[in-house]
Parts: C-alpha cells; structure tokens; sequence
C-alpha cells in the first residue's frame, strides 16, 4: 500500500478496548511512548488487529502545532 502521509510512525499494538461501535487502540511507537487511535470496531476485526501486532500509525493533519512554556 503507498499513501501521501508522510508522518507514519512505527509500532507495536499494546492494547485493544473494544466497545459497541468503536475500539481504542493503543499503539506503542517506542518505550514509553504511545499513540491513541479510535477506530470503528469492525476495522479491527477487518483488519486482524491483535495486540503485539507490528502496525504504522498514520498521522495526516492540515496543522501541527509546536508549543513550549
């Protein structure tokens, strides 16, 4: 698969909450560092996602803010 994202971050899923509709996945990009994702429920199932899986979260946004104190 090829998108236009540039900003894709590696990682391993650590823990799948499924819900009625949707399901939280977390995914963890290094130690200590972990990327939220909330996806329809049936993605995951589509999808085969199971924790420990190797994933690419995929960040696209039209604005990324750099904020310091």
């Amino acid at each position: 698969m090829e998108v236009s994202a540039r900003n894709l971050i590696p990682g391993t899923i650590k823990k799948i909450v499924i819900g009625m509709v949707n399901a939280e996945v977390v995914i963890e990009a290094a130690p200590g560092v972990e990327i939220v994702s909330v996806i329809t429920k049936d993605s995951v199932e589509r999808m085969g996602l199971k924790e420990g899986s190797k994933v690419k979260a995929m960040v696209k946004a039209t604005s990324v803010m750099v904020v310091t104190d």
